[in-house]
């Protein structure tokens, strides 16, 4: 894989992962609710430390780099996109936040299947197994705690 091109890649990557950032950000100072407060800022963190592994990620760590099989339990594939209200509720936001999750996990594997170079496409493939990581945590949350309670 030619430098420019890991270089353009991650710094795609790392403005989509900024972004989540400043929006979990912007929804933690917006709502009044002091446990959705502490949920946007755990949801920017998870971002951050995305960001941390793409500010030292190197070309050679693509090859070493294993996939791992993340299981998606598919919960947001059947929920409708939630628009983020400063008084919305949990499930809201879980909503908001696995919906925010599947659609990078999509851009991220279309762009590992339309990659030329093997290099590219195990890079998306790599950041699409990221975002899936984060993605599952927030579908077990809801498992968890909406869907018991239903």
């Amino acid at each position: 894989m030619e430098l420019n091109q890991f270089k353009e890649i991650i710094q795609f990557a790392l403005d989509k992962e900024k972004e989540a950032v400043d929006f979990y950000s912007q929804c933690s100072e917006l709502t009044e609710r002091s446990g959705m407060k502490k949920a946007f800022l755990e949801m920017a963190d998870e971002e951050k430390k995305h960001i941390q592994m793409l500010e030292h990620f190197h070309p050679d760590h693509v090859e070493k780099l294993k996939l791992k099989k993340i299981p998606n339990l598919k919960i947001s594939d059947y929920l409708i996109d939630s628009v983020f209200s400063p008084d919305m509720s949990y499930q809201d936001l879980l909503i908001l936040a696995m919906k925010r999750e599947e659609k990078s996990v999509a851009l991220y594997t279309v762009l590992a299947e339309k990659g030329e170079d093997p290099a590219i496409q195990r890079l998306f493939e790599i950041l699409a197994q990221e975002e899936l990581k984060h993605k599952n945590r927030l579908e077990k949350e809801y498992d968890d705690v909406i869907l018991m309670w239903h």
